[in-house]
């Protein structure tokens, strides 16, 4: 957007039991909704965790998959697709809003069309993490390993559309990322292995290292555009409250736990413009999810829920809208 440091707005869109009021946000939402007359993006990629993973984990030996119910309860035809949600991901929706296409599937899904590869896919992989250790037990695929995914994508586009075009499409794609929060809940809080080597300082540098090294070796492959997600408030996650608290009803967020979430994601708001600058051409852009996700934990009374005209639920926190910040307004 000219002359602003956001990049995009997207809004809080979740699906929850069905009503039949609509409030005034709807209106104020619209022109959120509405896709722009052609894609400033001809294709999106997605590497991270179960945040953005839309089914990859369906072909992996691993115990951590949501491809039954009550997943997918209402994603389209009311099927598990291997989305931890009941319906579809935020790369879905984003892809969507941008006029790419209406979701964006897994590259291991058997038998894509050429159209889906040419427009995108998701590498992500739930349960994993930027650190190898996190996707250890789980037999998830590290982020690390999502990059050899993307090389065989690399190739397998290029025998479509011809390696110039590949490579424009991949300059021009926009690249999603969001990961990290198992690493600090396997490796920290909850299993503590990496506590008998780092501090938590020193396990936030850590992360930031590899998440550096990865957004280097996305570059060098030619990708141009990323947004890179931070950490949501992890002590406000109902899993980490639970195994905090024996008493259900006195359950509260852990202030220490988000407290480190905070830091890493000031540490990495700062990486990503010095980062940004030594790679030319490049545009890097920090989302923040830790502030609206808060608001709608501790705030909940300021959510407006209505439905729109497709029989889907809108969220809207009284932030409005998820901010992506960049230090570059011609993203």
């Amino acid at each position: 957007m000219p002359t602003s440091k956001l990049f995009i707005m997207l809004a809080v869109l979740i699906c929850m039991a069905p009503i039949n009021t609509c409030s005034s946000a709807a209106a104020s939402t619209a022109s959120l909704t509405t896709r722009p007359p052609s894609p400033k993006f001809p294709a999106i990629f997605v590497f991270g965790d179960s945040t953005v993973d839309t089914g990859n984990n369906n072909y992996v030996k691993t115990i951590i998959k949501a491809n039954l119910p009550p997943y997918g309860g209402n994603f389209p035809g009311h099927i598990p697709t291997g989305r931890f949600s009941d319906g579809k991901l935020v790369p879905d929706f984003l892809s969507s809003f941008l006029g790419i296409k209406d979701d964006v599937p897994p590259f291991l899904k058997p038998n894509l069309s050429e159209n889906e590869l040419r427009t995108g896919v998701t590498f992500a992989s739930a349960g994993s993490g930027y650190d190898y250790l996190t996707s250890s037990l789980s037999n998830a695929i590290p982020v690390s390993k999502q990059v050899e995914m993307f090389k065989s994508y690399i190739n397998k586009l290029m025998g479509i559309v011809g390696k110039d075009k590949a490579n424009n499409i991949i300059g021009e794609a926009l690249v999603m990322i969001s990961a990290g929060t198992n690493d600090f809940v396997f490796n920290c809080h909850d299993i503590p292995t990496r506590r008998l080597e780092f501090d938590i300082v020193g396990y936030q540098h850590f992360l930031l290292q590899k998440l550096e090294d990865f957004l280097k070796e996305l570059y060098e492959l030619g990708c141009r555009k990323m947004m890179v997600a931070g950490l949501p408030p992890i002590g406000c996650l109902p899993i980490q409250m639970t195994a905090k608290f024996q008493i259900p009803t006195n359950r509260k967020c852990l202030e220490d736990q988000n407290s480190d979430a905070e830091s890493y994601n000031k540490k990495l708001a700062k990486l990503l413009p010095e980062l940004q600058a030594k790679l030319p051409g490049s545009k890097l852009a920090y989302t923040d999810v830790y502030d609206p996700l808060f608001d709608m934990i501790n705030y909940p009374q300021q959510i407006w829920i209505c439905r729109n005209k497709e029989g889907l639920l809108w969220h809207w926190i009284h932030r409005g809208i998820i901010l992506v910040q960049s230090n570059d307004s011609s993203m």
